[in-house]
């Protein structure tokens, strides 16, 4: 995994996102959002995966497009991510999109370093992942979710079922009293991922 920081390295909040290249390719553009919408002092550490559908799965599941399964590495990962938030007087913001916005999510369930999730356009169509949700409470206070308003019509069964997850997720979010709130965007699921992404990261850090 290789590990990227933008913004100012000494900042008290630290957000960290899980990328792969095309994440990379709008990082620019979403850390000088990020800038636009809060005045928070940041340091955003993006986290590079090699295998985006192993690293970021929680568990292991079926492929959905394409050919290729979800391998359930997501323990592997988190216990790498963890290693660059050791330092107590700083908080600690995870987020992501896509996938990795599952994954940030996922993540408060296992560790109660992070502040708060950022999750735009999480996968929420995750087999059994709002199910997994209903058992337990994240150890976050905040979590942002999103999507692209052309998200649930798709003609894939499985990712359908997305905007009936989400809404069923943040109810149960809300539920548990975690501060949540479900933002809608427009367009399709690749519209605007550094926009989106970055209106995620400025919620949580307010």
């Amino acid at each position: 995994m290789t590990i990227t920081r933008y913004g100012d390295p000494d900042a008290s909040t630290v957000l960290i996102q899980m990328v792969d290249d095309h994440d990379l390719n709008g990082i620019e553009n979403e850390v000088s959002e990020i800038q636009r919408l809060t005045e928070q002092n940041f340091c955003l550490i993006t986290v590079k995966v090699n295998d985006w559908n192993y690293d970021l799965s929680p568990w292991k599941a079926p492929a959905v497009f394409g050919k290729e399964d979800f391998g359930g590495g997501a323990e592997e990962t988190l216990a790498e991510v963890l290693k660059y938030c050791t330092d107590d007087d700083k908080t600690y913001i995870i987020g992501g999109y896509s996938l990795a916005g599952l994954f940030a999510l996922w993540a408060a369930y296992h560790t109660d370093v992070f502040k708060a999730v950022a999750a735009a356009s999480p996968s929420m169509w995750f087999p059994g992942f709002v199910e997994y949700m209903k058992e337990r409470r994240p150890n976050a206070d905040s979590v942002y979710l999103s999507l692209g308003d052309k998200e649930e019509k798709t003609r894939n069964p499985v990712m359908a079922t997305v905007g009936e997850k989400i809404r069923e997720a943040k109810e149960v979010l809300q539920e548990q009293g975690i501060r949540t709130v479900l933002e809608w965007n427009p367009g399709n699921h690749f519209r605007d991922a550094d926009i989106r992404t970055a209106k995620a990261f400025a919620w949580v850090t307010v």
